[in-house]
């Protein structure tokens, strides 16, 4: 294939497939706990990020990564404590994100409108070798999080009361929740940029619920979802010519617009099956707990 033919590209398909993989990885637990906007959020503060690395001469991935990961704890914070002042406290840190990334942007000697465009909406033709390094630590560390911690994260995000009376560390959990969204977005942000990364966090995961009941199913049929979009829509935009960010976004719209149109009839069915005689309507979990492997997820 022609497109395997040029470094630059080879470069752009990997860094695709591993953000296919963690964003929708991290994504669930975001839509489990109704957050579903926390990394449109993060992606706002991380841009500050992007600036002072500008400013600095550092990296800007791994000065976004720092002061995301410090605006997501400043985020969870604001929601232990935030209460009836919550959501303005979140907008100020949201909108002065922005506005102070753009500021330190054209502070920099580096600054440019071209070089906030490929931040704010990706440039994937642009990731260099030492980006993919980056990209490699940052996803390693968001897999081993999402699946190796996966029963006690949905714990949390199902219910946290409950979590918090089996003993689980609530606050410490939520809070890296919120870490690994923030790694996430810094991830991601050179594929689909900082304004589109929530998309591939979200809309993944809400069209894998359309036909999916359980939590290891959503989870698995995310991570496909996000796998297929991100390749196909870097391999779109090489061959169009159009934004790769925009393009996979699209198309990961376009899979959900398809996946909503097949629940109908998969609800259908299963209504059917269980009014069959013999067909009970509870859930039996061996060992009589609920693992994340058995649950539905909130649709």
């Amino acid at each position: 294939m022609e497109i395997l033919n040029y470094a630059f590209m080879q470069r752009a398909l990997i860094a695709a497939l591993i953000v296919g993989i963690t964003a929708p990885a991290i994504g669930i637990y975001l839509v489990q706990r109704r957050q579903a906007l926390m990394g449109d959020g993060i992606g706002h503060i991380a841009l500050t990020g992007v600036g002072l690395g500008f400013l600095l001469n550092q990296s800007p991935v791994w000065a976004a990564t720092a002061v995301a990961i410090a605006g997501s704890v400043i985020m969870e914070l604001i929601r232990w404590y935030g209460k009836t002042r919550g959501d303005l406290a979140l907008a100020m840190l949201f909108y002065g994100g922005m506005a102070g990334g753009v500021m330190l942007m054209n502070l920099s000697d580096a600054g440019s409108n071209a070089n906030l465009g490929t931040y704010l909406f990706g440039s994937i033709t642009t990731v260099s070798p030492e980006d993919m390094t980056t990209i490699y630590v940052l996803a390693a560390l968001v897999l081993a999080i999402t699946i190796g911690l996966r029963r006690q994260l949905f714990a949390v995000c199902q219910d946290e009361g409950f979590a918090r009376v089996t003993g689980l560390p609530v606050r410490l959990l939520n809070l890296l929740v919120a870490v690994t969204a923030a790694v996430t977005v810094t991830v991601a942000m050179r594929v689909v940029g900082l304004l589109l990364v929530s998309a591939l966090m979200v809309i993944p995961v809400a069209a894998a619920q359309q036909i999916s009941r359980s939590f290891a199913t959503t989870f698995t049929v995310a991570v496909a979802i996000g796998i297929a979009v991100t390749l196909t829509g870097t391999a779109t935009s090489y061959y169009v010519d159009v934004p790769s960010g925009a393009t996979i976004v699209l198309f990961a719209i376009g899979l959900f617009i398809a996946f909503t149109a097949l629940a109908a009839p998969l609800a259908k069915r299963r209504a059917r099956a269980a009014a069959q005689p013999g067909q009970g309507c509870t859930l039996e979990v061996p060992g009589g707990r609920t693992t994340a492997d058995d649950v539905s997820v909130a649709g």
